[in-house]
């Protein structure tokens, strides 16, 4: 199964080139929404990330946030399982460790 890519972007930013390059090098086919040619997608993108910079990433319906975080994300090799449809790992996913006496 392919992986569905959004990339909010803006024609001038250098941060969604480099997030756009970095998905074309691994071959993923992404749908663009330039901000500026519809505010619709201004409005889309804050309401769904909570963010109001470009670019803003998501897999899978998954926000993975911008141009950084998807070199991060690649650089630990997240980001082609994320790809791959498996779920991103967060802090609530790690172990907390051994629980206490909650009797109170």
């Amino acid at each position: 199964m392919k992986p569905e890519v959004l990339i909010y972007t803006t024609s001038w930013c250098p941060f969604c080139r480099r997030a756009k390059a970095l998905l074309q090098e691994k071959g993923v086919a992404f749908t663009e929404l330039d901000i500026e040619a519809d505010p619709a997608h201004r409005k889309a993108m804050i309401e769904s990330s909570g963010r109001s910079t470009v670019p803003q990433i998501f897999i899978n319906e998954t926000h993975v946030g911008g141009s950084d975080d998807l070199v991060a994300l690649d650089a630990t090799g997240s980001l082609d399982k994320l790809l791959a449809g498996q779920p991103r790992q967060t802090d609530l996913s790690r172990p907390i460790g051994p629980l206490g006496d909650a009797s109170g």
